[in-house]
């Protein structure tokens, strides 16, 4: 056992003994309030781990657990909480104990922190190619992790699948969903659960197909529109990396930001049904002045509707924080959450 390992091991134990009582009751109203009341919880929220080495046992992992308490006092409320648990599988889709472990540990340090936990599973690539694979990871996945947690840490929510889509159609997705959602219920009756529409352009919630008797549901979607100006520059993409530079801001663009929203809150209301923008974020490489102005447009647009959100993401790219210096991206933390 290496020794980040076996810290990490310790750690867990230590958190599980010192800290379940504090992570059981904190936000203990979460599980009797409607979801309305949960999602304002939520409030402003940032997308973390997602591609850090703390799954792996600390290689090439700069999310440091501290790292928590500057994001509470920076004025976030959750964090969305990225996993790929697929890859931690063995053959048997049983997902290895010491990933369970570190899961735990950052529960637990999520909500020591004072922060809600969304655990997302995250594994698109799969779950847009191979329907299959996916079906039976997922449902494997939320066995697990739903026995894990259940009847334990109230503010915990569950996000049943990342950006479903690719050659998944929504027929497909409705009844993936119905059957990850069932699993789930089968041991957290009342626990927090996010469902995504569709992962296209034009986020088709409409199309989904919830249980009208579950009304512990919040509905999420993500926006990364004009996709040609939020990830110009990309260098994983030949056309991305070769889009000119294009700047944001008139009016036109303001209006269509405002158009796709209202829409979304119209479907909202009509359905009684919370919803939750899990992700928005721009590329590095787009001119800094129109890339805070769309931060900060899309973020008063979600919370003139009450929205919670989640930006994407702390660091690596699209970073908010620079791990390097230990410090915020100031200019962007503004824009996202302006000075109180």
């Amino acid at each position: 056992m290496s020794i980040v390992r076996g810290a990490l091991r310790n750690w867990s134990i230590l958190a599980a003994l010192t800290l379940f009582v504090l992570a059981s009751f904190a936000y203990s109203d979460a599980s009797r309030g409607d979801e309305f009341a949960t999602a304002s919880r939520m409030g402003r929220g940032v997308n973390i781990l997602g591609y850090d080495g703390i799954w792996e046992g600390g290689i090439d992992a700069p999310f440091r657990l501290g790292h928590l308490d500057m994001i509470k006092r920076a004025g976030f409320s959750h964090v969305r909480i990225n996993l790929f648990g697929f890859k931690f599988m063995d053959a048997a889709d049983r997902l290895r104990d010491d990933y369970l472990q570190r899961l735990d540990l950052v529960v637990f340090s999520v909500i020591s922190a004072g922060l809600i936990p969304v655990i997302d599973e995250h594994d698109t690539d799969t779950c847009q190619i191979h329907l299959d694979v996916c079906s039976r990871k997922l449902a494997a996945f939320w066995q697990q992790v739903a026995a894990r947690y259940a009847g334990q840490f109230p503010s915990l929510v569950f996000e049943l699948l990342n950006e479903p889509g690719g050659n998944m159609t929504i027929a497909q997705w409705n009844k993936l969903l119905r059957g990850v959602l069932a699993i789930v219920r089968a041991g957290n009756p009342d626990r927090t659960v996010i469902v995504a529409a569709l992962n296209t352009p034009d986020a088709p919630i409409g199309e989904l197909d919830l249980p009208d008797d579950d009304r512990r549901i919040i509905v999420t979607f993500h926006y990364y529109e004009p996709f040609q100006f939020t990830h110009q520059g990309a260098p994983w993409s030949d056309k991305l990396k070769a889009l000119p530079p294009r700047a944001w801001g008139s009016e036109a663009d303001k209006a269509k930001v405002t158009e796709y929203f209202d829409r979304v809150q119209q479907w909202s209301a009509q359905q009684r049904r919370p919803i939750y923008l899990g992700e928005f974020g721009v590329y590095e490489a787009a001119p800094q002045d129109s890339r805070l102005r769309w931060l900060s447009f899309v973020a008063r647009t979600a919370e003139s509707h009450s929205w919670p959100w989640a930006y994407w993401q702390f660091d690596h790219d699209f970073a908010l924080f620079d791990t390097q210096r230990q410090r915020w991206h100031a200019d962007m933390l503004r824009a996202l959450i302006p000075a109180r």
